[in-house]
């Protein structure tokens, strides 16, 4: 279906025709030809899919009905700064000649900006929890004049314990009869159907069947290779496909600090990313991996859900992950808005059980690409970072990227092993 035939505001068209929107994704075309009607809708949401411009979409073609003193503003609650600004960015986007006002509220940062985006009266609000009650408690924003909700990436937000702060923020707005509220979620497992039918107006179930689960345009490789020598056999493969960047996801804080100062040993500009690096930090690792001024991060999970990344060409499962929706969610990251992708999985002795239950999930053997002794290389850390204390804590950012260099602080509490 394309996006011509909805009935939609023509300055909106126009906007979706210059984003370059043409064909809608199944997830979009389920959402709209619901949520166009005012209808609520709970909608299981792989990451990559398009559901960002299909609440947008939404939101805007309704607020487009209604001058500006007669309309109700749209709420969009988000776990993470990061997601909130990738929003906030789309939002803009497809904003350009539309009029409508837009803010950006999350904790990390100061407040005379945010206060800024409040005194120019915004239509749409899209902040993390904290901050949003934050403002709401110093009677800076008022959620009753909210006619919209959009909670997305509930399941990560119930993860990383917002239940509770989202209790308090939908208390404070409009009775759910008289809102429109959507809810996307990687799953919709019992707690996040729960959630929708306490928050939601008898909402449409959306759900993607599980042959839907991995994009068709990422190829996967599955490597067998023992713990002990699986750093070699990823630097081999770094050598081999020389990727313009590449995303390595680990289980532990404590391999992303160590892996990346590995990394940074052989020669490559490589930088970690864990969920207790500073927000700021945090957000200038990930603009400096996005403007490419480094082509490898290392990272956990916290990084697989919200994070846009276009053209990237590789994502590498250096641990297969303990969740199993979590494979989804880390290979989503590549091959976004139909370009084509690389995830490599590295398969230990020990994950065996894990790699059965992901590829049950996602309802598909991943192809197995035999290994050979020509795939490995020489790991040159043994050497460069001999008499290094990689057990203490690091701290300073001098030599991001450079090999040997310092690594940025805060690996998370975990302390890393010394290198064999």
């Amino acid at each position: 279906m394309r996006f011509t035939e909805l009935d939609l505001d023509p300055r909106l068209q126009q906007a979706i025709a210059d984003r370059g929107y043409v064909e809608l994704t199944s997830v979009q075309e389920l959402t709209l030809a619901t949520s166009l009607q005012g209808q609520d809708v709970a909608v299981q949401s792989q990451t990559g899919t398009g559901k960002t411009a299909a609440f947008l979409i939404t939101l805007f073609a309704h607020m487009l009905k209604h001058r500006k003193s007669a309309r109700r503003k749209a709420l969009i609650i988000v776990p993470t700064r990061e997601l909130a600004v990738q929003i906030q960015g789309e939002a803009l986007l497809l904003n350009r000649a539309l009029g409508l006002e837009i803010g950006c509220f999350y904790g990390g940062v100061g407040y005379a900006a945010q206060l800024a985006q409040i005194k120019a009266g915004p239509d749409l609000i899209i902040g993390t929890p904290g901050r949003l009650l934050d403002l709401a408690e110093k009677k800076r924003l008022d959620f009753k004049e909210c006619g919209f909700l959009v909670i997305d990436e509930a399941d990560r937000l119930f993860d990383m314990g917002f239940l509770p702060d989202l209790r308090d923020l939908v208390r404070q707005m409009p009775e759910r009869t008289r809102r429109q509220s959507m809810l996307f979620s990687a799953t919709l497992n019992k707690l996040s159907r729960r959630v929708a039918e306490a928050y939601l107006n008898d909402p449409a179930f959306i759900e993607v069947t599980p042959d839907q689960m991995t994009v068709d345009t990422i190829s996967q490789e599955l490597y067998r290779v023992g713990s002990h020598i699986k750093l070699n056999l990823l630097l081999g493969l770094l050598a081999r496909r020389t990727p313009r960047n590449v995303l390595i996801f680990t289980n532990m804080k404590h391999t992303a600090f160590l892996l990346a100062k590995q990394l940074q040993a052989n020669g490559y500009k490589a930088r970690f990313l864990n969920g207790d690096l500073p927000q700021s930090e945090r957000l200038e690792i990930i603009e400096g991996f996005m403007a490419d001024r480094f082509p490898i991060l290392v990272a956990t999970d916290v990084a697989s859900r919200g994070l846009h990344i276009d053209d990237l060409e590789m994502v590498v499962n250096y641990d297969i992950p303990q969740d199993i929706e979590n494979y989804v969610h880390r290979i989503g990251r590549t091959a976004r808005a139909g370009a084509t992708g690389l995830a490599i999985t590295l398969a230990s002795e020990k994950t065996a059980d894990q790699l059965e239950a992901i590829e049950k999930f996602i309802g598909q053997k991943i192809p197995e690409v035999p290994v050979t002794s020509d795939m490995f290389a020489r790991d040159m850390s043994l050497e460069r970072l001999a008499g290094q204390d990689l057990e203490r804590r690091p701290s300073g950012r001098r030599g991001h990227g450079r090999p040997g260099g310092r690594s940025p602080r805060g690996t998370g509490g975990g302390r890393p092993r010394r290198s064999r």
